[in-house]
């Protein structure tokens, strides 16, 4: 299950972690949010163990939103080390984002 990752967990869970981690910015209001969110569940899955796979409410959790000034939505960040190493903006297959993601690891 992809895990939750809220503004009181983002620093701890992310950005101090050594392992990638794959961020879905989201809400539920958005429909090409609801469209990707199976493919994140996938994919947490898929990586258990070796990616952290998560997901961000940008209407729970705004500081972590604009911090990393997520404007449109679903907006995928790819962490590694505490940096930003790639991002997707939008929904995309899941061959797309498993690319990213082996590029990464």
């Amino acid at each position: 299950m992809a895990l939750e990752f809220t503004d009181a967990n983002f620093q701890t869970e992310v950005l101090e972690s050594s392992q990638l981690s794959v961020i879905d910015f989201w809400a539920e209001w958005c429909g090409p949010c609801r469209a990707i969110g199976p493919v994140i569940e996938e994919l947490s899955q898929q990586y258990s163990g070796k990616v952290k796979v998560g997901k961000v409410n940008v209407d729970v959790n705004p500081n972590t939103s604009t911090n990393y000034g997520i404007t449109s939505i679903p907006a995928i960040l790819f962490i590694k080390d505490g940096k930003v190493v790639d991002k997707q903006i939008g929904a995309v297959p899941k061959s797309v984002l498993e690319k990213k993601i082996q590029a990464h690891l």
